[in-house]
C-alpha cells in the first residue's frame, strides 16, 4: 500500500460508524458505509446524516459533494473495493450483563465471505467495544471459517477502541485522548499509524487484549469518577457544605486527585489515613440515612484484596512463608492498618510459620497508637522480626514482597533455585525463569 489517500469501507453507520466516516472523508479519504438499513444508506447516499450529532451533517454534506462518500448494503462490493474495513456495530448489553455479540459475528461472517475472492492483503479494525478476548475468540474465528483464510498471513485484524462521545463525538475525533492499535503483529500497524499521523496525541501500539481492556478500563473509571463525585456531593450537600467550591479545591490537585498516582495496580492501602477517613465518612452517612453503596464498597473491596493475597500464598503449599515489609509503605515504621499486618495474621491464623523483614520497623522503638495497634493486632510479632534480609530468604519457601523496602538486585541475590516469590508490589519485574523459578504477581 502506498502512502496515499486510502480507500477505507466502515460496516455499521451508528453514531461510531457515521462519525468515523464524515471525519475520514473529510480528511481526503474515498470511504463507503455499509449497513443492513436502507434508510441509513439512502440518506448517506444524499448527503444527509442518519444521526443528530454536532458538525456530522456538514462534513456529510460535504464528503459527498466531493464524491469520498457513499454507502451501501452490499458487503461484497464495498470489500472489493476498498483497502480498509472499520467494524463499528453495536455490542448492546442484555438484561443480566452480557454482552449481545450477535451484530459482531454477523458481520465477521459477511466480511469473511467477502474475503473469499478478494487477491491482496486486506486491513480488518474493530472499533466495536469488545471484553478482552473477544477479537481473538469471536471475530477472528469467524473471518477464517468463512473466508478459508488465516488472519496474519492473508488478512490483518488490528483492535483500535473509539473514545467518542455522543454531541462531541466528531471533535472527540479529531482530538482524540491517544489512539490504540492493538495488533498481533506490528507490522500490520502501518497503514493505521499513516491514517492517524495527523494526529497530535500518541499512539499506543499493543496486543490486542490489552487494546480491548482499556477501552473498559477507561468506561469504568468514568463511570466510578461521576458515581464518587455524586455520592461526595450528597454527603457534603446533608453536612452543610459548599459543594461546589469542595469540588473547585478537590479537582485543583493534579498531582495526586486529578492524575496517575493511585492508579497501578498492587496491594491493598492501609496506614492511619485513608481506612479511618473512609470509615468515618460512612458512619456519617448512615447517621443521615444515606445510601452511598459506592462509598460503602471501598472497605470491603480493600479486605477482599488482601485476602486474594492470602489465597495466592496458601496456594504455594508451603507453610515456610518470609514477608519482605511489614509497614504499609516503605520509608515508615507505620504499622497502623497495614494491609502486611493483616495478611501475616490471617496467615499464622492457617498456620504458616512466617519470618518477617523490615528495616524501618524496630518494635522497640515503636510508641503511642502505632505500638498499641500492633500488640492488640499481632502480640508476638516481635518473635517473628529478623533484622537479616539474607537469612529471612535462606530460612522459608516462599518470599512474599510486600512493600518497596527491600531491593531487587538484593532479593535476586538471596533467591535460591527453589524459592518461590509472591508479589504485592510488581517490584519484580524481571521474571525469567533462571532469575525467579515461580513467581506471581497479585495484579499480573
Amino acid at each position: 500500500m502506498s502512502s496515499a489517500l486510502r480507500s477505507i469501507s466502515i460496516f455499521g453507520l451508528g453514531y461510531v460508524g457515521s462519525v468515523m466516516a464524515s471525519c475520514l472523508a473529510h480528511k481526503g479519504h474515498r470511504v463507503i458505509g455499509v449497513d443492513s438499513n436502507a434508510l441509513k444508506v439512502e440518506l448517506i447516499d444524499s448527503g444527509r446524516s442518519p444521526i443528530v450529532e454536532a458538525d456530522t451533517q456538514e462534513l456529510i454534506a460535504a464528503a459527498h459533494k466531493a464524491c469520498r462518500l457513499r454507502a451501501t448494503t452490499d458487503v461484497q462490493s464495498a470489500v472489493h473495493e476498498t483497502e480498509i474495513s472499520f467494524v463499528c456495530v453495536g455490542t448492546p448489553g442484555r438484561m443480566n450483563g452480557k454482552l449481545d455479540l450477535s451484530h459482531i459475528e454477523s458481520v465477521s461472517r459477511q466480511l469473511g465471505q467477502a474475503l473469499q475472492a478478494v487477491n491482496r492483503f486486506h486491513w480488518v479494525v474493530v472499533r466495536s467495544t469488545l471484553l478482552p478476548g473477544t477479537t481473538e475468540s469471536v471475530v477472528i474465528p469467524c473471518l477464517e471459517a468463512t473466508s478459508g483464510k488465516s488472519a496474519g498471513v492473508d488478512f490483518a485484524v488490528i483492535y483500535n477502541p473509539e473514545f467518542m462521545r455522543e454531541g462531541t463525538a466528531v471533535a472527540d475525533f479529531f482530538q482524540p485522548p491517544y489512539t490504540i492499535l492493538g495488533a498481533c503483529k506490528t507490522e500490520h500497524l502501518a497503514p493505521l499509524r499513516e491514517l492517524y499521523g495527523w494526529t497530535s496525541a500518541r499512539i499506543f501500539e499493543t496486543s490486542i487484549r490489552v487494546a480491548e481492556m482499556v477501552k473498559y478500563a477507561s468506561n469504568t473509571f468514568h463511570a466510578v469518577k461521576v458515581s464518587f463525585a455524586n455520592e461526595l456531593g450528597t454527603l457534603a450537600k446533608h453536612l452543610g457544605v459548599d459543594t461546589q467550591v469542595m469540588t473547585e479545591i478537590f479537582t485543583s490537585d493534579t498531582r495526586l486527585n486529578i492524575s496517575a498516582a493511585y492508579l497501578s495496580p498492587g496491594f491493598a492501602f492501609g496506614g492511619s489515613c485513608l481506612p479511618k477517613d473512609v470509615r468515618a465518612l460512612g458512619y456519617r452517612a448512615k447517621e443521615l440515612d444515606l445510601r452511598l453503596p459506592l462509598l460503602e464498597s471501598v472497605i470491603p473491596s480493600n479486605q477482599e484484596h488482601i485476602e486474594r493475597a492470602v489465597e495466592i500464598v496458601l496456594n504455594t503449599h508451603s507453610k515456610k512463608i518470609g514477608v519482605l515489609g511489614l509497614s504499609f509503605k516503605a520509608g515508615t515504621d507505620d504499622l497502623r492498618e497495614s494491609p502486611l499486618v493483616q495478611l501475616v495474621k490471617r496467615l499464622l491464623g492457617e498456620g504458616c510459620q512466617i519470618r518477617i523483614w523490615d528495616p524501618d520497623v524496630a518494635l522497640g522503638k515503636l510508641s503511642g497508637a502505632n505500638r498499641q495497634y500492633i500488640e492488640e493486632v499481632v502480640p508476638h510479632i516481635g518473635s517473628l522480626l529478623c533484622p537479616d534480609l539474607q537469612e529471612v530468604i535462606d530460612m522459608v519457601e516462599v518470599v512474599v514482597i510486600g512493600n518497596r523496602a527491600a531491593k531487587k538486585e538484593a532479593i535476586q541475590a538471596h533467591l535460591g533455585p527453589n524459592k518461590k516469590v509472591v508479589d504485592l508490589v510488581n517490584l519484580e519485574k524481571d521474571r525469567r525463569a533462571d532469575v525467579v523459578p515461580t513467581y506471581e504477581g497479585i495484579c499480573w
